[in-house]
C-alpha cells in the first residue's frame, strides 16, 4: 500500500604533498595550502585548523564506484551481447583490483531501463535507440559478474528526470518517446521547466500518480534481481528555481494548505518514505537484504539560514532542492547516505572538513551507515593537489560514523589518463 499523506505539520616531519603540507602537530598533522598556511577547518566560517592521520581502513568500509550511464559517460552505447558483457567485465575486473568493493550502476538513467522491464523502455543511451535491447538480461549478469568478484551490486536510479537540456518542446521530445515510455503516455505528468536556452523535462513530484509509478519501478528490481541496494542520486526538483510551473499540482494536491517550500518538500519525503517502505516489504516477502540510499549535494543547510545547519555558505537541499535529506536520516527513511561531498578542504564555503564532520554528527546513534560521496573528476582543479583525496580518505576514517566513500565517477578512476593523485588515492585505500 502507498502511503502518500504521512506528512503532518507537526592530518612527523613536514613534506609537500601535491598544493597540500603536512606539518608536526601535538594531535596529527596539520594541513597546510602551498603557501604554508594552515587550511581553516570551515574555510570563512571556522578557523579551527584540519588534522589528518594516516589511518588504515576498518573492517566492512564501504568502497564503491559510480557508473554513469546518462549521456553514456561511463558505459559507451553498445551494438551486441557480447559487446555489453567484455566491457562490463572490463570494468568490474578494474574496479575491484583496485581495492573497491561495491557497484553502483546508473540503471534509470531518464524514465528508462538498463534491463528487461515491463514498466518501461530499455534506454537509448543502452543501444542508441530506446526500446531496443540485446535479447539477454544484462541487469541479471551484470549482479552476478559483480558478485563473483565480491563486489556488491546498487541499482542506481534516477527517479524524476525525462531529459535535461533539449531546445525542442515538450510535446515533440514526448512524440518522439518510444510508447512504452510513462512520460509519453502521462504528459499531464510532467513538468517542463525553460532556463530560457534549453528545457528539462521531469515528473510532477507532486502527483500521487510519479510516487506509484516509481515505486512499482523499484520494486520490480528489487523482487527480480539478486541486487545489495536501491541507489537514489542528487536529483529531485531541479537545481535552478523552477517558479509557477506546478502552481495547478499545488492548488490541486495540497491537502495540509502548507506553503509551497514546505509542500515541496513534503512531495519529495513521500517518494523516499513510499519506497523505503516498498523494499521492505519486498524484504519482508523474499527474505532479503536490499538496502535503500540516497546520494544528495553535500550540503542540507547553511548554519547562517538554518538551525542546525553545517558551517558552509553554499547551496542547500533544503531549500533548493526541497529535499530534507537530515530527517531522512532521522527518521532512518533511509538505510544508507552518500552526501556529494565534491569540495575540497580549502574551499572557502564548503568545506571538506566541516561536511563530513556535520554529516558524522547527523548519522550518529541513528543506525543509518554514511558513505562520502566523493570526487576523483575534481583532481587537477585549483587547490586539488596530488594528495587531496588520500588525505580526504584519511580524514573520513578518523571519523567513527564514517563507514565508507563512493566516488565519482569511473571514467576519473579508469580512463586512459587518470591523474597522478588517483594512483596515490588507490594505494592509501588499499591500506
Amino acid at each position: 500500500m502507498i502511503l502518500l499523506s504521512h506528512w503532518k505539520k507537526t592530518v612527523f616531519c613536514a613534506m609537500t604533498l601535491g598544493g597540500l603540507i603536512l606539518a608536526p602537530s601535538a594531535s596529527g598533522a596539520v594541513l597546510r595550502d602551498s603557501s604554508n598556511r594552515p587550511i581553516r577547518r570551515g574555510g570563512k566560517f571556522d578557523s579551527r585548523t584540519v588534522n589528518v592521520v594516516p589511518t588504515r581502513a576498518r573492517n566492512g568500509e564501504f568502497r564503491g564506484v559510480w557508473i554513469c550511464t546518462v549521456e553514456n559517460l561511463d558505459f559507451p552505447k553498445v551494438r551486441s551481447a557480447a559487446e555489453f558483457r567484455s566491457r562490463y567485465i572490463a570494468m568490474v575486473n578494474r574496479i575491484a583490483a583496485a581495492g573497491f568493493n561495491a557497484v553502483i550502476f546508473q540503471v534509470r538513467p531518464n524514465a528508462d531501463a538498463f534491463y528487461p522491464s515491463n514498466l518501461v523502455p530499455y534506454s537509448s543511451w543502452l543501444t542508441g535507440v530506446e526500446g531496443r535491447g540485446l535479447n539477454f538480461d544484462m541487469l541479471q549478469f551484470m549482479v552476478r559478474e559483480a558478485h563473483a568478484r565480491r563486489l556488491e551490486f546498487h541499482a542506481w536510479f534516477n527517479p524524476y528526470r525525462v531529459i535535461n537540456g533539449i531546445k525542442e518542446s515538450k510535446r515533440a521530445y514526448l512524440n518522439k518517446l518510444h510508447p512504452k515510455n510513462f512520460a509519453r503516455r502521462n504528459p499531464h505528468l510532467v513538468l517542463d521547466f525553460h532556463n530560457g536556452k534549453t528545457r528539462s523535462l521531469f515528473f510532477d513530484p507532486g502527483r500521487k500518480e510519479v510516487v506509484v509509478h516509481i515505486c512499482r519501478i523499484v520494486e520490480e528490481v528489487a523482487r527480480r534481481y539478486d541486487i545489495d541496494g536501491i541507489h537514489f542520486d542528487d536529483y529531485f526538483y531541479p537545481y535552478e528555481e523552477i517558479g509557477s510551473i506546478d502552481n495547478h499540482t499545488f492548488a490541486a494536491n495540497n491537502p495540509y494548505r502548507l506553503k509551497k517550500a514546505d509542500w515541496r518538500r513534503m512531495n519529495t519525503e513521500t517518494l523516499i518514505y513510499n519506497v523505503k517502505l516498498t523494499i521492505d516489504r519486498v524484504n519482508l516477502r523474499r527474505i532479503r537484504k536490499v538496502r535503500f540510499g540516497v546520494s544528495p549535494f553535500g550540503i542540507w543547510g547553511n548554519a547562517k539560514d538554518i538551525r542546525g545547519g553545517s558551517a558552509t555558505g553554499g547551496k542547500q537541499t533544503y531549500f533548493n532542492l526541497y529535499a530534507d535529506t537530515k530527517k531522512w536520516v532521522q527518521k532512518r527513511y533511509v538505510d544508507y547516505i552518500v552526501p556529494q561531498i565534491y569540495w575540497n578542504f580549502a574551499h572557502e564555503t564548503a568545506a571538506y572538513a566541516a561536511l563530513t564532520s556535520w554529516w558524522s554528527s547527523t548519522v550518529r546513534n541513528t543506525g543509518v551507515k554514511l558513505y562520502i560521496g566523493m570526487a576523483p573528476y575534481r583532481l587537477g582543479a585549483a587547490g586539488w593537489g596530488r594528495y587531496e583525496l588520500v588525505n580526504q580518505l584519511y580524514f573520513n576514517r578518523m571519523h567513527p560514523e564514517v563507514s565508507g566513500m563512493c566516488c565519482f565517477s569511473y571514467r576519473h578512476l579508469f580512463g586512459a589518463k587518470p591523474h597522478a593523485g588517483v594512483k596515490a588515492f588507490f594505494q592509501a585505500l588499499r591500506q
